[in-house]
This record gives structure tokens, C-alpha cells and sequence, in this order.
């Protein structure tokens, strides 16, 4: 199946075109552009490279969070036109489960997580080895503090994502290396083509976006009706 895959969910922007587990191209931006300007541009590019036109794709896959709700919206929005348009369908991927394929092929507890501000992190704890990616626990809002709790029941942790840095360096525990710290179109195209039958494909105005807690404007006006 070739899928394109999309992942805006933090500052790193990603895109691949893939043929079965087999990358035929692959983009990643790190600048801090907003993802408005940067995603149709790159999936083009992605597409020029691989010298496929846009109708050959089969399906689509799209990184629907949890992280940044307004990269969030975009890649979703994005993605369901891509599917309106061409009248194919798609795959909703976990950010966090697709970041632990970043670490396919090594065995090590791959703990994903993504800065979620406030001391807090988005964070997914998975089996990984040389074939295999295993969920071992949902995805979750959590505390620092309390992800510390959590790690001694896991070998070998090695944290992956955004929000990577923070906790190795709140915690200690291993670190992905800075080519896998980041969202990679390719492991979204992985976790979708290993999850997803053609049974199981959604229609583009089903692709929904995943936040897991509420937006920060929201939050704090929850806060301020809470001391009224």
C-alpha cells in the first residue's frame, strides 16, 4: 500500500511517501515555521521526489496527537482534504507510538514523550525490539514527578521525543540519538501500515484529532470559574 503520512503535532513538521515498509521519501522541517506555511509545500516536494503523483496514493496517514492543538488541527485539516479531494482514505496515528518506531530494531523500552508544558508531558511507554512495537500503556497527560514513579518497572528507557530532553535531564535514563529524537513521516507510514487493514481505513470527515487534556485558554478559564 502506498500511504502518505504527516505528522505536525510539534515544532518539527514531518512527511514520507511510502511503498509497503519501504521509503520512497521522506521530509522533516525544525525551524519553528508554522505548519500552515510549511505542510502543502513539503507533502508536493515529498511527492515530486518520489516521483508519484498524488492520485497513485492509496491511503493516508496522519499523526492526530496527542501535542500541539493548533499543529494538531493542521495536519488533520490537511489530510482531510487530501481525502475529500482524491476520495481515498485514512489512518489516525498516535504521536506517541509513532515516535517508539523511530526506535524499531534496538531493544529498549522506548518511552515517548512530548513537552506538554507546566511540568507536565504526553507521554507512552512501549515494548520495542528488533520487529516489533508494543504498546504497554495508554497514552496520558502526566507529571514529571510522577513519571519518575512510574520508570523503575521498565528496562533499558530510552526517551524519544520533544519532550526527550527534558525528562533525561530530570531523570537520567537513556536518550534517543538526535537523528531518531524527533517525528519522522516514515515511522507514522510504519505504525499505520502495521496497525491498519483496509477494513479498518476511516473516511477523511472521520479523522478526528486527539488532545487528551483540554486547551490551555480552556484551562484557565475552568481555573478562574473555580474561584468564583
Amino acid at each position: 500500500m502506498r500511504i502518505l503520512a504527516v505528522d505536525t503535532s510539534a515544532v518539527c513538521a514531518a512527511v514520507a511517501v511510502t511503498d509497503g515498509e519501504k521509503v520512497l521519501s521522506e521530509s522533516q522541517t525544525n525551524t519553528g515555521l508554522t505548519h500552515s506555511r510549511t505542510l502543502m509545500p513539503m507533502i508536493d516536494s515529498t511527492l515530486k521526489n518520489a516521483e508519484i503523483p498524488l492520485s497513485s496514493i492509496d491511503a493516508f496517514a496522519c499523526s492526530v496527537g496527542p501535542g500541539s492543538f493548533t499543529g494538531i488541527r493542521i495536519g488533520v485539516a490537511a489530510i482531510k482534504g487530501l481525502c475529500d479531494g482524491t476520495d481515498k482514505k485514512c489512518m489516525p496515528v498516535s504521536t506517541l507510538e509513532a515516535l517508539a518506531y523511530n526506535l524499531l530494531g534496538r531493544s529498549c523500552t522506548a518511552v515517548s514523550v512530548m513537552d506538554a508544558r507546566c511540568n507536565q508531558v504526553y507521554c507512552g511507554i512501549f515494548a520495542v525490539d528488533e520487529n516489533s512495537v508494543i504498546r504497554l500503556t495508554e497514552d496520558e497527560a502526566i507529571k514529571i514527578d510522577e513519571l519518575k514513579k512510574k520508570l523503575p518497572a521498565y528496562e533499558n528507557v530510552v526517551f524519544v521525543g520533544d519532550g526527550a530532553k527534558i525528562c533525561h535531564n530530570a531523570l537520567g535514563y537513556g536518550i534517543a540519538p538526535p537523528a531518531l529524537l524527533y517525528q519522522k513521516g516514515s515511522s507514522v507510514a510504519l505504525c499505520a501500515e502495521r496497525n491498519y487493514s483496509e477494513a479498518k481505513l476511516l473516511k477523511g470527515s472521520e479523522l478526528l484529532p486527539v488532545y487528551l487534556r483540554l486547551p490551555q485558554a480552556e484551562r484557565e478559564l475552568k481555573a478562574k470559574q473555580n474561584l468564583t
